[in-house]
Formats: structure tokens, C-alpha cells, sequence
């Protein structure tokens, strides 16, 4: 049974997800001195079609993890098979918008055998226009604002700070898209900034300022690792979180999503003072169950399962 008691809003892309995995490495194919006139095929030996995107891919999670947050995206003409998809899982559409002129947004996701991504992305929809039902939504828990169109992702930021909204600010793969006054104006209304090593390195650069200097402009940034795990900032303290190991690795497409929706799970446990160490290691636990699977919504968990995990692997429990 799903927590209709706290208010979690996800907003981001909704996409078909292409995935593929080369079994080989990216950097015997590429030379770097050719790099100027690229012209290479990769022959891929799986194929997964399935139902993606950052939004949905974070909701599916906290579904699993007995949560009910409203999904707030943007679907095209070709979205009533991911519409039953949604149902099907009890996650609603009902904050969804409909493009009836385009297409749902789609990914096309190639990973090598060293875990490297090339990823080709159709963003769908582009109107910029939000579901005027968020409005009627008060008392907001957690917001967070994934990857998907930026002017979207500007508009979410804008209409959180205007109702004093705190938000998580996820930029993902969209990172390279905002300017320096865009990234500004972003991570200035967040409480949270999550992203991955080069994720980071890429708002640094885009600020011209150092670590140390960006992690006095929000409260929190997490920063996460891969197989070497992640690290949150808060304030002055710094936890380091392990990444747990899966039960067996077969490609990390939705391991990013699957961590923000258990840091979000553990961020709703304690609303009143957040156990960093705690949401973390929820996290990472989570995300391990993605990486066992090709596709990022096939993977199934129960609450009561993770519990139960979680004091195995960090000799604590969740509640």
C-alpha cells in the first residue's frame, strides 16, 4: 500500500529508452587525433526497448519504496502504452501533459563494457507551458527537478521559488544545456544539488568556481560516484556513502534515478532533521537493484525486502 501522506513531486522527462550494450570499449573505436571528421558504427549485441526517462524512472522507484508522488511531465501522441504502463504500476497520470502534435521524447542509450554511455536523446514535446494542476497542490514534502526540456526545468524553478518551495536540483545529461546566469538562477532556489563527478565538474566550470565555492552556495550537494559510491555535503559535515554492490551487474541505465528516489525516501523519513548517512546508504542500496537488469523499470523490490537488506549491509535499521 502506497504513503498518500507525503507530498513528493517529480518533475522530468518521460521517454521510451533504447538500450543497448556494446560489448566492447568505446575507446578502441574512437581516435582521438580523427576525432575532428568521426564517422563510426557500433555493433551492439542486446537491445532493450522500455519505458524510460528521468521523472518516471524516479517515481517506478518510490512506488516500490510505498510512496505516491504526483509525476509531473510531458507526454507526446504515442503515450497510451506508457499511460497503461503507469497504471499498470499504480503511479498516475493525471499531472501529465499531452502533445497531441508530437512525439513522446525518446533515448537512445549505448553502454560499453568499462560502464562508458553514449546516449543520443529526442526531448518530445516542447511547449513550456505547466499542468495548471500543480497549483492545487499544497504542503509540498519533497520537489525535485530532473533532467528534460531546460526551459521547463527554468519554469519549475521559477514557479517553486514564487510559492517557496524548496527543490532538489538534478540536472543530469541536461547540464551542458544551461548558461552560467541559467545555472545560477537554478542552484540559487534548491536546497539540494545532486549530480555525478562529471555532472559536477561541468557546473563548476560553467561558474568558474571550485568545490569549495559551490558548496557554500547550497545547502546540500551530493556527489555521486559510480562503483566508488558518493559523497553528500551538508553544511560543514561530509558523508561518505559505499556503493552497494549488486547481485550482479548487467547495465547501470536508471542506477542515477533509482538513488534519487531512495535519498528522497530518506529525506521523507526524517522530515524533521534529515539523517544524511541514513538517506544516503538508502540510496545507494536502491540503486543497486537497477544494475542487475537491462532496462530501468523491470526490477522489483518490496519495502519490507529493503529493510531487511539495509540492516544487513550497514548493521542498522531504516525505522
Amino acid at each position: 500500500m502506497s504513503n498518500k501522506d507525503n507530498t513528493i513531486l517529480v518533475s522530468g522527462s518521460i521517454a521510451y529508452d533504447y538500450v543497448m550494450s556494446f560489448p566492447d570499449y568505446f575507446k578502441n573505436h574512437i581516435l582521438a587525433d580523427k576525432i575532428h571528421k568521426l564517422n563510426v558504427s557500433f555493433s551492439i549485441n542486446k537491445l532493450n526497448l522500455s519505458f524510460g526517462g528521468t521523472s518516471a524512472n524516479i517515481c517506478y522507484n518510490l512506488s516500490l519504496l510505498q510512496e505516491s508522488p504526483f509525476l509531473l511531465a510531458h507526454i507526446g501522441k504515442d503515450s497510451e502504452k506508457y499511460k497503461k504502463h503507469l497504471n499498470f504500476i499504480n503511479i498516475s497520470s493525471d499531472y501529465m501533459l499531452v502533445d497531441k502534435a508530437a512525439y513522446t521524447a525518446s533515448a537512445y542509450i549505448m553502454t560499453d563494457k568499462k560502464d562508458n554511455q553514449i546516449t543520443a536523446f529526442y526531448p518530445g514535446p516542447l511547449t513550456k507551458n505547466l499542468n495548471n494542476k500543480l497549483k492545487k497542490i499544497k504542503e509540498v514534502d519533497v520537489a525535485i527537478i530532473s533532467a528534460e526540456l531546460k526551459e521547463r526545468m527554468l519554469a519549475y524553478a521559477s514557479y517553486y521559488k514564487n510559492s517557496n518551495i524548496e527543490y532538489i536540483f538534478d540536472p543530469g545529461q541536461q547540464v551542458i544545456s544551461f548558461n552560467k546566469s541559467e545555472m545560477k538562477k537554478m542552484i540559487k532556489g534548491a536546497n539540494i544539488v545532486i549530480g555525478n563527478d562529471y555532472e559536477i565538474e561541468i557546473i563548476k566550470k560553467r561558474l568558474q568556481i571550485n568545490l569549495a565555492e559551490l558548496k557554500k552556495q547550497v545547502q546540500t550537494l551530493i556527489i555521486t560516484k559510480g562503483e566508488k559510491g558518493s559523497v553528500i555535503y551538508n553544511n560543514n559535515e561530509i558523508y561518505k556513502i559505499k556503493a552497494v554492490k549488486a547481485k550482479k551487474l548487467t547495465d547501470p541505465t536508471g542506477a542515477g534515478d533509482a538513488y534519487r528516489a531512495g535519498l528522497v525516501k530518506g529525506i521523507i523519513l526524517d522530515k524533521e532533521k534529515i539523517d544524511w548517512q541514513r538517506a544516503g546508504n538508502l540510496a545507494s542500496l536502491v540503486a543497486s537493484y537497477v544494475v542487475a537488469h537491462l532496462g530501468t523499470q523491470v526490477h522489483k523490490f518490496s519495502w519490507t525486502e529493503i529493510k531487511k537488506r539495509y540492516k544487513v549491509e550497514f548493521k542498522d535499521s531504516l525505522l
